[in-house]
């Protein structure tokens, strides 16, 4: 029964980081730019739902979801895109200043101090599975998740704009003179990534139940670390990143002695450190990453 609970919590973990990896990886595999504004993002997506939770839930839904939607494309058309072929150090820098810029003015509007998140209180809920008590929430996550990342697989080979986008990803010079409309691509990979960040922000706010103006640092740190674990440029790697980073960090939990456990993550980004040792290209090598460098 202990077994099913870490598995469970694993899977859980796991594909909120693959997520997170995912996010940052679609955009990174055609900008060649670590969106450190991506957390940001996850950010506004819960304060978004929270301040929303008053609303029917049908409503918070589709409103907080086309407001991180145009968040998103707001921040691509404003910050990088005026930027697009230049230094990759300027595009970085950009991030990190949409990230602070978003951050900062979280705190101006609603002040640094947590505020609570109650969307959908009957997540808190829990129900009773193979003798185990678990919390209705990490079931409603795990379906979350799975449709996230079927969604994305969908989309990306079934669907011409997926096609595209993954060509651009490969080589985006040879896209663009292959007749493939990279700013509509590169709005479409913006726009996908949004949607991830907006399941996250309402699986991570519900599990901490509360909301801050640096909720997404966390998240965005660890699924920046699965996207390396995996394979910069790898969509497939970032979404395994992800689930190993859950798979190690549950397993810590279980071994690692009580007062131990408050530097679980030290610890783990030191085994990600040890498997990148052994194979630093990631998980997953990117043949179109290889031949850039």
């Amino acid at each position: 029964m202990i077994a099913l609970q870490y598995i469970l919590d694993a899977i859980n973990i796991g594909g909120l980081y693959a997520m997170m990896a995912l996010g940052i990886g679609l955009i990174f595999g055609i900008m060649r730019l670590i969106n450190f504004a991506h957390g940001e993002v996850v950010m506004a997506g819960g304060y978004a739902i929270g301040l929303l939770a008053t609303l029917p839930g049908p409503l918070v839904i589709v409103l907080s979801l086309a407001f991180i939607i145009a968040l998103a494309l707001l921040i691509e058309q404003t910050a990088f895109r005026p930027l697009r072929g230049q230094d990759p150090a300027s595009l970085l820098v950009a991030s990190f200043a949409v990230s602070y810029f978003l951050q900062n003015l979280t705190v101006m509007i609603f002040g640094a101090r947590p505020l609570p998140f109650t969307f959908a209180p009957v997540l808190a809920e829990t129900i009773e599975v193979a003798g185990l008590r678990l919390p209705l929430l990490q079931f409603v996550s795990l379906g979350l998740m799975i449709i996230a990342l079927a969604g994305v697989a969908a989309l990306l080979k079934r669907t011409a704009l997926g096609i595209q986008l993954r060509a651009a990803a490969e080589d985006v010079v040879t896209a663009r003179l292959s007749g493939v409309k990279v700013n509509r691509v590169i709005a479409f990979a913006f726009v996908m990534s949004a949607v991830l960040a907006w399941i996250v922000s309402l699986i991570y706010s519900a599990q901490i139940g509360q909301l801050s103006p640096a909720m997404g640092v966390r998240p965005l740190i660890i699924g920046f670390v699965a996207t390396i674990l995996g394979g910069l440029g790898s969509l497939p790697g970032a979404a395994l990143g992800g689930f190993v980073v859950g798979a190690i960090s549950v397993l810590l939990d279980a071994v690692l002695p009580a007062d131990l456990r408050p530097f679980r993550e030290a610890f783990l980004f030191g085994l990600v450190f040890v498997i990148l040792v052994v194979r630093p290209d990631g998980l997953l090598r990117v043949r179109a990453m290889q031949e850039r460098v």
